[in-house]
């Protein structure tokens, strides 16, 4: 493989130099977007001047060889070049991942949306168990949770809740999580021991600001009312619940788990801002990604692209058509060969999709 990438090392020392100019800083989107891509392309910079340092020792040690005539030194030089012919193809195929297209939402706070969609009180439990599952894998994967809005059944199972993962490269580990699970299993209720089919739908949104989408506030219904119940069955006396209803979109969201006002508010938008925002980034990946592994299928939500089967012990996604057991692990918080298994397919998918590079 041969690589020139000296205009991404060019693209990079200007990136430096837009940061150490005082002036960018008045414009804080210029600064995200600049620092956004500078971070983005460091690591195959950084690959690239070690790939190019370690093929011009290999050329030089290779006209010294012809050159040199003490037999000692000649086979010192044999040896070096014999480790640089090892170093080299393990630093090209490093260069090779990190030229990959990046998901500029992959380093992203996430909002994750859990909802019951068929099978009633058994899809609200398998809600509840795969919203429990995800809480406890973010914790064990360094991240910060915090449910911020959930509606329960009678017998306290999950109809849709909704929380944060906070800190670095949230969305990366989730971003396959999105659509509808299916699960299979006899629910406690069945007396004739029949499986039953029931599904739930996932959203995984990149939490975003006022910065990454622009909303017109003309274009937000805004309603307020009392909660229907609050935290801890308190009872709000206040119109503390909001509504926010986007009319472009017809996207709607409600907030009533917090006691204040201004609170529900802030999260309302918040969630709002992310809806809007991985509405129009869905419309875009279709667009331009249609081979790539999140499309597989088609773009109809009623997809599924997860069976766990209780009765079999057997978990399947469909999108790799990978099977995957210990499903009592996997619904406590074992998620994690899952998700690798995923970002792996993903990645064998770009380098198909890109080839070999000889830039």
């Amino acid at each position: 493989m041969k690589f020139n990438l000296d205009t991404l090392v060019d693209e990079y020392d200007n990136l430096e130099k837009k940061l150490s100019d005082p002036d960018i800083f008045k414009d804080q989107k210029k600064v995200r977007e600049v620092s956004s891509r500078k971070k983005q392309i460091s690591e195959a910079v950084d690959l690239y001047k070690e790939y190019k340092k370690l093929n011009e020792a290999l050329i030089e040690n290779k006209q010294m060889l012809d050159e040199e005539k003490d037999e000692e030194m000649r086979e010192m030089l044999k040896e070096e070049i014999k480790e640089l012919e090892i170093k080299i193809p393990d630093f090209e195929e490093k260069l090779t991942l990190a030229l990959l297209p990046k998901d500029p939402n992959d380093e992203k706070n996430i909002i994750v949306e859990i909802r019951a969609w068929t099978g009633w009180d058994e899809a609200a439990l398998f809600a509840w168990e795969l919203a429990r599952a995800y809480i406890t894998f973010a914790g064990e994967e360094g991240f910060k949770t915090e449910i911020t809005e959930q509606t329960l059944t009678e017998g306290w199972w999950v109809k849709e809740m909704i929380f944060e993962v906070k800190w670095e490269w949230a969305y990366s580990r989730f971003k396959y999580e999105s659509w509808v699970h299916r699960v299979q299993r006899i629910p406690e209720t069945e007396s004739k021991w029949r499986v039953h089919t029931s599904a739930i739908t996932v959203a995984i949104m990149p939490e975003v600001d006022d910065l990454d989408i622009e909303i017109n506030e003309s274009d937000v219904e805004m309603n307020f009312c009392r909660a229907s119940w609050a935290w801890w069955q308190h009872v709000n006396k206040t119109d503390s619940a909001v509504q926010l209803i986007h009319n472009p979109t017809g996207i709607m969201v409600f907030c009533q788990d917090w006691r204040s006002q201004h609170k529900n508010r802030e999260k309302a938008w918040q969630i709002l801002r992310s809806r809007i925002y991985a509405y129009e980034e869905e419309k875009r990946q279709k667009e331009l990604w249609e081979a790539r592994l999140a499309q597989v299928g088609s773009w109809d939500r009623s997809e599924k692209i997860r069976t766990y089967n209780f009765p079999q012990d057997r978990v399947t996604d469909h999108r790799i058509g990978q099977n995957f057991s210990g499903l009592p692990g996997i619904m406590a918080w074992k998620l994690k060969p899952i998700i690798d298994a995923l970002a792996v397919a993903d990645q064998q998918a770009k380098l198909e999709a890109a080839g070999r590079w000889e830039i």
